[in-house]
């Protein structure tokens, strides 16, 4: 939505597809859609939207589109889910990300840009995690899956001679946000006066990343020219212990959220951190919002929404 709506208001005519799946609250996609609609009814550029499943003939419907630029971030989210449902991923993100890549190379794009995520460093990666490393060591179905992901784009461009620009993505959060995520969770939790799950005993660290920044990113990267499966880190930088983004909800609800302090549990690293040398080198752009900031605009946005 947030990626759509940027394009939108910088010019372009976006073309949307989603099967809108309830894994979490189809009502929040269609919100989400509404929001995209008031942005197209300022008449500066056009949406058209499909609701559609990767794996469908939608994409005999849009070979005739010229596209510029093909931004693929559509996926099965969820580490712990892939755990119980690993079908579902093997569908969405292995078979569906090969619909996109057939697409890719029928349509001549010349700029492929897709989601992949800080998942695939797993536990043994250095600190920070630069896109160098190995990451071999995947700790869940979910992280392998996007590596796949990137090893194939990687032998499109080996074979088809397709450039692509894979963005690993940092635990992403703020306004409009998947409610099965640790930010609404919680925020739910403070509003309700619920007890929230606290995993490691709150031990972890992540490189929270405001939806902004993300955003920021994925349209500086399109705009730039790229040769090969590249990949990069799309992060902030900086890891915030999971107390401390914890402790700013608090502040911001005015209120104490009650804690289970609980195990980690399969699929979980103890911290994320990214490199985003990278990034910068390309774009010259740095996230820039804080824990403080971004957890300020996500909750007012939250209260706002009235989730």
């Amino acid at each position: 939505m947030h990626t759509a709506i940027r394009f939108l208001e910088e010019g372009w005519n976006v073309v949307g597809l989603d099967n809108l799946n309830d894994y979490y609250s189809v009502d929040l996609k269609k919100a989400r859609l509404t929001e995209i609609r008031k942005v197209e009814e300022t008449g500066k550029s056009s949406f058209e939207f499909h609701e559609r499943d990767l794996n469908s003939d939608v994409w005999l419907e849009l070979k005739n589109l010229k596209f510029n630029v093909i931004i693929h971030l559509a996926a099965q989210a969820g580490v712990r889910y892939s755990i119980e449902n690993p079908m579902a991923y093997l569908n969405s993100n292995i078979l569906g990300f090969q619909r996109v890549l057939d697409f890719v190379k029928d349509s001549k794009c010349t700029k492929f840009l897709y989601a992949s995520s800080s998942s695939v460093y797993g536990k043994n990666a250095k600190q920070p995690f630069i896109e160098l490393d190995h990451c071999n060591a995947p700790e869940s179905y979910y992280a392998a899956t996007k590596k796949a992901n990137e090893l194939m784009a990687y032998s499109y461009f080996r074979t088809n001679n397709i450039s692509s620009m894979g963005m690993r993505f940092f635990t992403v959060y703020g306004p409009w946000g998947r409610p099965d995520m640790a930010p609404i969770l919680f925020a739910n939790a403070a509003k309700n006066g619920e007890t929230i799950s606290v995993f490691n005993y709150g031990n972890q660290e992540r490189d929270f990343t405001f939806i902004t920044d993300i955003v920021e990113a994925i349209y500086l990267l399109s705009q730039q020219k790229f040769n090969g499966a590249q990949i990069v880190n799309v992060g902030n930088g900086s890891p915030v212990k999971l107390m401390r983004f914890i402790e700013e909800l608090e502040r911001n609800f005015k209120t104490t959220i009650s804690k289970d302090f609980i195990a980690a549990q399969n699929g979980d690293v103890v911290t994320t951190f990214a490199d985003t040398t990278k990034l910068h080198d390309l774009t010259g752009f740095k996230p820039r919002i804080s824990i403080r900031q971004g957890i300020k605009e996500f909750v007012e946005w939250y209260k706002k929404y009235n989730y």
